[in-house]
């Protein structure tokens, strides 16, 4: 299975990166989640990317859904045959390993077909027993020995490939009835098929050569002449020697036969990346037991499942920060087990657990302060490179204490923070909003996509999208291409409202694009410029000061 993982939500920022990457690294600290891993499920920024190399630190790992598939959970160690195996193989390792269902691959080593428990009755019992079927089996002479560990004389075995029908014949009557139906089989013209079969017995073995048997079997452990031997050699008969009495060796040469010819070869594999909630609603009626897993086009089993996997899956372990919207979350979050949700923006409601969880929701001005405190609180110091990344967080989230979202907390956590880091909050926020401005350089998609969030408010749908800027000297120029790419994200993820903030962290302003009906357009309280651009001086906060102000809009737009 995949470790506990900390993710913060979609399209991440920074407070949402090193978060995760403060948070996981507490729970290492304190033992409670040894294997906790940042996560991510959005490509960072710019000036997120310079705070990971400041601080040394690799970026959190992507990923991009939480539900358990088919990779996670197989069965890696495969007990398996190839279609080459005879029953006895096949049968003692599902017996070994206590199954009924086992892959089955080619000399190749590609998958080819699913053998259970209740084909290999097919080699055993012939599906028509009347006349010669039921003494006629299909088998290699040579595996027939190998399965009897008998030794060969007179005519050498053919290759373990090369298979033929064999009728047996049981020397057990009297020496006349014996040569009496070798003769009958040489009048039916299939003396040559026939394998006979007999004890200490030699006036039998030597009919069996004189007719012209394909082999004679010579059980109990009874030696044979060299005369005999010689004379099968001459003749083209193999002649194999075991330990077994009649009995069991009549028995064990039905379990020579090779699998292949009672494996299913019409059957279902899944992919690595399948989910098992799916799996388990299309399987689950399926008339096959066992699924191996193999890659999309390749026949090169992974592992596998049974249908016993699926009924009660294990799920990931996540804990949530920066968000607690299903809306907001990692692809799957539906599907995984939520653990603990530490955020410090508004309780959005669709959120479900089957356990209690710890949740931690405080309005504060990021959500590295609350991590930050937790540090604090256990008497633990963060590495110096958590720190920095906490530090980070909270001079993005509230424009190092300038935004109305600051808190006491905020600037405690960051005094605090930036002395075990190393940093001076005021330079360090300068350095980090100096780096990489998306009007200048990003596409209108990178613009958009670098930090927005979708909300659910009465219904609604609600994207904003918010870049922040040490000025806004370059958005006129860039104003027509944002312009359109918000309005192609209004229509095709069919939203009520979209928005696109360009604050200027110096100034503390904000120009904000806003497409949607004209109604709610209208009850936007800031300066409107034109029929989609409005002025907002001293907005700069989404979550105390855009959003509410849209959802208000949009109410009384009704």
């Amino acid at each position: 299975m995949t470790p506990f993982y900390v993710i913060g939500h979609k399209n991440p920022d920074t407070d949402a990166i090193c978060s995760a990457i403060g948070y996981a690294a507490l729970l290492r600290a304190v033992g409670e989640e040894p294997d906790a891993v940042a996560a991510r499920c959005g490509e960072i920024s710019q000036r997120t990317k310079w705070v990971l190399e400041r601080a040394g630190l690799d970026a959190p790992q992507l990923l991009t859904d939480v539900r358990v598939n088919a990779g996670m959970i197989c069965h890696r160690k495969v007990v398996k045959v190839n279609d080459s195996d005879t029953f006895l193989i096949a049968y003692q390792r599902m017996l070994a390993a206590e199954i009924r269902c086992v892959p089955v691959e080619d000399e190749e080593g590609n998958l080819c077909g699913v053998l259970r428990y209740f084909d290999l009755l097919k080699l055993l019992l012939p599906a028509n027993t009347e006349g010669l079927s039921v003494r006629t089996i299909h088998v290699s002479l040579s595996k027939l020995a190998d399965t009897l560990q008998a030794k060969s004389e007179g005519a050498a075995l053919p290759s373990p490939q090369h298979e033929e029908d064999l009728i047996l014949l049981v020397g057990a009557s009297s020496q006349g009835t014996v040569d009496k139906r070798l003769k009958q089989a040489i009048q039916e013209g299939n003396i040559s098929k026939f394998l006979v079969i007999c004890g200490d017995r030699p006036i039998v073995q030597r009919y069996a050569i004189d007719h012209g048997a394909r082999a004679l079997l010579v059980t109990g452990g009874n030696a044979v002449s060299d005369e005999i031997i010689a004379y099968a050699k001459r003749k083209g008969v193999v002649v194999l020697l075991c330990n077994q009495d009649t009995a069991s060796a009549s028995t064990l040469i039905r379990c020579s036969r090779s699998v292949k010819h009672v494996m299913e070869k019409e059957f279902l594999t899944v992919t690595p990346n399948e989910p098992i909630s799916r799996l388990r609603k299309n399987l689950s009626s399926m008339d096959q037991d066992l699924f191996p897993v193999v890659e999309l086009g390749d026949k090169k089993i992974i592992g596998v499942i049974a249908k016993s996997d699926l009924v009660d899956p294990p799920r990931i372990r996540i804990a949530l920060v920066d968000h607690n919207e299903y809306a907001q979350a990692v692809n799957g979050v539906e599907e995984a087990e939520i653990t603990e949700v530490i955020d410090h923006h508004r309780l959005a409601g669709d959120l479900v657990s089957r356990e209690p969880i710890r949740y931690l929701n405080e309005p504060v001005g990021s959500t590295c302060t609350l991590v930050g405190r937790k540090f604090f609180y256990r008497g633990l110091m963060p590495a110096p490179s958590v720190a920095l990344c906490l530090c980070a967080g909270i001079v993005s989230d509230t424009l190092c204490l300038t935004s109305p979202t600051t808190t006491l907390l905020d600037r405690e956590m960051l005094t605090w923070l930036s002395g075990v880091a190393g940093v001076e909050p005021k330079t360090f926020t300068e350095e980090f909003f100096a780096v990489g401005s998306l009007i200048a350089n990003g596409t209108p998609e990178e613009v958009l996509n670098a930090d927005r969030k979708e909300f659910t408010d009465h219904g609604l749908s609600i994207s904003i999208s918010q870049v922040e800027e040490r000025d806004l000297v370059g958005f006129a120029a860039r104003r027509e291409d944002l312009e359109l790419a918000l309005k192609n994200l209004f229509f095709r993820e069919k939203y009520d409202f979209a928005v696109l903030a360009v604050t200027d962290v110096a100034l503390h302003h904000s120009m904000i694009l806003a497409i949607g009906q004209d109604g709610a357009l209208t009850k936007l309280p800031f300066e409107r410029l034109d029929h989609t651009l409005f002025h907002a001086p001293g907005v700069v906060s989404r979550k105390r000061q855009i959003f509410p102000a849209v959802c208000e809009a949009l109410h009384h737009a009704r």
